[in-house]
């Protein structure tokens, strides 16, 4: 160290809970609005509509992916098994963000459970699937549609829409929220969280 220059010793220590930032509800929102949209998409399209599967689309898709035509039986049962991979994708992806969510929240869990910003990011994260899966599966890689047909295009594009609405309405739900910070756990899992400012 040069001589006439002084220097300041900072010692770190650690901070109270108190004084910690708050656990941010955005990135634990995200991923599990990501696995359960993806679980909407893949019980309500795939298996109850029945509309499309992973693979229905391959026939005139854009990366060569072997055609297995869903109305046979050798077809709908490799279709169904791409559609498991997809639901194990979003199963780890809830199991994820369960698990961020719960290193984040010690206490105060149900208040957390009730706010407005953690259903919020929660939309968000459901319309980033939308729009993430509708861009790279419908159209990029075309290896499925929402709705195979003459009016497939509109379909997809409705998917899209639906995306961005979700993620415009996370955004909205999540500004009415009080954000929190969860109290040290007190036993009961009920503790108070202290608002914050945003």
């Amino acid at each position: 160290m040069p001589s006439g220059t002084e220097r300041t010793v900072t010692t770190v220590t650690a901070r109270t809970r108190d004084e910690a930032e708050p656990a941010s509800l955005r990135l634990p929102g995200i991923v599990l609005g990501v696995g359960l949209g993806g679980f909407v998409d893949g019980i309500l399209l795939h298996q109850l509509l029945r509309w499309h599967h992973m693979l229905t689309g391959t026939d005139s898709d854009n990366i060569g992916v072997k055609y297995y035509d869903p109305r046979t039986v050798s077809g709908l049962e490799m279709n169904t098994v791409w559609d498991g991979i997809f639901h194990v994708v979003c199963w780890l992806a809830v199991l994820t963000g369960l698990a961020l969510l719960y290193s984040r929240v010690t206490g105060g869990r149900r208040r957390v459970w009730a706010s407005r910003v953690l259903w919020g990011w929660m939309l968000v994260g459901w319309g980033l699937f939308n729009l993430v899966e509708g861009v790279v599966d419908h159209h990029v890689l075309a290896i499925h549609h929402v709705r195979g047909g003459p009016y497939q295009l509109w379909w997809d594009i409705g998917f899209l829409v639906l995306g961005a609405v979700l993620v415009a309405a996370g955004h909205l739900v999540r500004r009415t929220g009080d954000p929190i910070t969860p109290e040290p756990a007190s036993g009961d899992g009920d503790a108070p969280g202290r608002p914050r400012s945003t």
